[in-house]
């Protein structure tokens, strides 16, 4: 896994790219949390993702929790292919805000 961390529209978006599984999954979340405890808002680019286990899923519910404990936004954006199946699975896109775009938040 690779990721990118930028600021845009006052959200730190982070582009996640490759597989996020056991391997990666640390790295992933050591990303995300740090975010939160800077208390921004943040945004997760799932474009590139081309798999998630259960650990990377588990990274992403922690981040969840945390950014809602923190009061801060948080979204996943582009799911696509495995990843979004995985995520339809566990029920999961009925509690992650998912967006088609980054266009689609900037427009709401």
């Amino acid at each position: 896994m690779q990721y990118n961390k930028r600021n845009e529209n006052g959200f730190s978006i982070v582009a996640l790219e490759g597989d996020v599984d056991f391997h990666s999954s640390r790295e992933a979340r050591q990303v995300l949390l740090e975010i939160v405890k800077e208390k921004g808002d943040m945004l997760i680019d799932m474009s590139k993702v081309e798999y998630i286990d259960s650990s990377g899923i588990a990274c992403l519910v922690e981040a969840f929790q945390e950014s809602k404990t923190a009061g801060t936004k948080f979204g996943l954006v582009s799911v696509q292919g495995t990843a979004r199946r995985v995520l339809e699975l566990a029920r999961l896109e009925q509690i992650f805000p998912i967006y088609s775009s980054i266009s689609e938040i900037e427009a709401s």
